[in-house]
């Protein structure tokens, strides 16, 4: 097989990593932010439930998360699961478990925020909502880049694990390819396709902590 037909399968496949990083982020990234918010509450038994939450999504492999997210339904519930609902619990498994790690991110971010910040927007009569958005919020968002940075990263690589729920994202079509035709080929076009996915995102993600770089 040439170079041009193996690109030219994989490509439905790159299109469905793209859509499995863009769409993860879309949704974890707020939904880390309530959990953030749900973390830090002074009501205690919401307090636990997000610590408990954060402590199942990082003690529990990402894999084993999302075979919980399709097959729970079934197994659990008895509920007959719709005809391509690979890609749906693919995405649900990812933003769920992204999520937390976020969530832990941005509370740190928040709570490193010195305290006369809130003191100083309480003497300026800002309201707690304002003071977050206008004060916090962007320090926030400065101080937590580089990590966020590094999750978006990790994020890249770890869409290959929808593999598990069969859905044929691009690393899945390269095995099947490469076993297809014995050849190692696809498998190192897929390596060289996630190294350049990730050489663009960590440039737009230093290219976005340099314009929040305001002091230099």
């Amino acid at each position: 097989m040439s170079l041009a037909a193996i690109l030219q399968q994989l490509a439905t496949g790159m299109l469905a990593t793209i859509s499995i990083f863009v769409l993860t982020l879309v949704f974890s990234m707020p939904l880390g932010l309530l959990v953030a918010f749900g973390r830090m509450a002074k009501f205690k038994p919401l307090q636990y439930l997000m610590k408990f939450y954060i402590s199942i999504m990082r003690g529990t492999p990402l894999m084993l998360q999302l075979m919980v997210v399709y097959y729970g339904p079934y197994y659990i519930f008895h509920i007959k699961l719709p005809a391509g609902y690979q890609f749906t619990a693919t995405i649900i498994g990812f933003a769920i478990n992204y999520a937390a790690y976020f969530a832990e991110i941005y509370r740190s971010g928040i709570q490193s925020i010195p305290v006369g910040q809130y003191e100083a927007a309480k003497v300026l009569g800002y309201s707690k909502v304002q003071t977050f958005g206008k004060i916090i919020f962007p320090q926030m968002v400065k101080r937590v880049l580089p990590s966020v940075t590094n999750e978006v990263i990790t994020l890249v690589k770890d869409t290959s694990l929808a593999f598990v729920l069969a859905y044929a994202e691009m690393f899945t079509l390269a095995k099947q390819i490469a076993a297809s035709q014995t050849s190692i080929v696809p498998l190192f076009i897929a390596g060289l396709f996630y190294y350049i996915f990730n050489l663009i995102v960590a440039g737009v993600m230093g290219y976005i902590e340099k314009r929040l770089d305001y002091y230099k």
